[in-house]
C-alpha cells in the first residue's frame, strides 16, 4: 500500500471530497460566506482563495493519496486569510502561529495514522518556513464530518490546550515537538530494519 503526500494546487482541488470543495467556511467572513452560498457556486470562491494564498503565502494544504486515491487532506494558513478565525470565541490565533483551518481523512481510510501523516507533513513545511508553531480551533461537541475539527484528535497528534472553552478551545502545536516526534520515529525505525535481516525485511506484512 502506497501512501503519498502532494500539496494542494488549482490542479488537484477536484481530488477533495464535493462537500468541501464548496465550502467556503473558513476562507470567507460570515455574510460573504452565506452570499456565496445562495449564489449558488461557492466553488469559485474556494478556487480564488487557494489561488491567492499559494500567490501570496505559499503552500496552504495537503492531500493524502493511498494507492493512487485521495484518502484525506489538511488546509491551512496564517489567520490574516481566514476571516472567519476571528468569530471565535478563543480568537485570535496567535502571532507567532499558523491556523489550521481544517483537516478530513475519508471514512474508508480512518485509522490508518494518516491523520497523523498529514500534521508531520504540515510541521515540516511550515518548520522550513521559519513559522513556530500551529494552532487550531477543535470542537468538543463534534459528531459528524464538518467544516471543524474534533478537538480529540489535534490533542492525539500532540496539540496542547492554550485556550478552554466548553465547545471550541483553541489548540497549540509547538513545532520543535512535532519535529523532533518525526526524527524520534524515523531514527527508531532505521534501528529496527538495520537490525532486521535482509529476508526479515522484505517480507510481506
Amino acid at each position: 500500500m502506497s501512501r503519498r503526500l502532494v500539496n494542494i494546487t488549482l490542479d488537484n482541488l477536484e481530488d477533495l471530497p464535493r462537500r468541501c470543495r464548496r465550502c467556503v467556511f473558513w476562507e470567507l467572513d460570515p455574510v460573504s460566506g452565506e452570499r456565496a452560498v445562495e449564489s449558488g457556486d461557492p466553488t469559485l470562491e474556494k478556487e480564488a482563495w487557494i489561488s491567492g494564498t499559494l500567490l501570496e503565502w505559499g503552500s496552504c494544504g495537503k492531500i493524502v493519496y493511498v494507492d493512487g486515491v485521495p484518502a484525506g487532506f489538511v488546509l491551512y494558513s496564517p489567520p490574516l486569510y481566514s476571516p472567519r478565525s476571528v468569530a471565535f470565541p478563543t480568537s485570535p490565533v496567535s502571532a507567532d502561529a499558523v491556523l489550521l483551518m481544517t483537516a478530513h481523512i475519508i471514512p474508508e481510510f480512518s485509522g490508518g495514522g494518516l491523520g497523523r501523516m498529514l500534521i508531520q507533513g504540515v510541521a515540516k513545511d511550515l518548520t522550513r518556513r521559519g513559522v513556530k508553531a500551529i494552532e487550531a480551533f477543535g470542537d468538543l461537541k463534534w459528531e459528524e464530518p464538518s467544516c471543524l475539527v474534533p478537538a480529540e484528535y489535534f490533542l492525539s497528534v500532540g496539540f496542547k490546550t492554550v485556550r478552554p472553552h466548553l465547545r471550541f478551545p483553541r489548540l497549540r502545536l509547538e513545532l520543535k515537538t512535532a519535529v523532533s516526534w518525526r526524527e524520534d520515529v524515523e531514527v527508531a525505525l532505521e534501528r529496527l530494519l538495520g537490525s532486521m535481516s535482509p529476508e526479515r525485511a522484505l517480507r510481506p506484512v
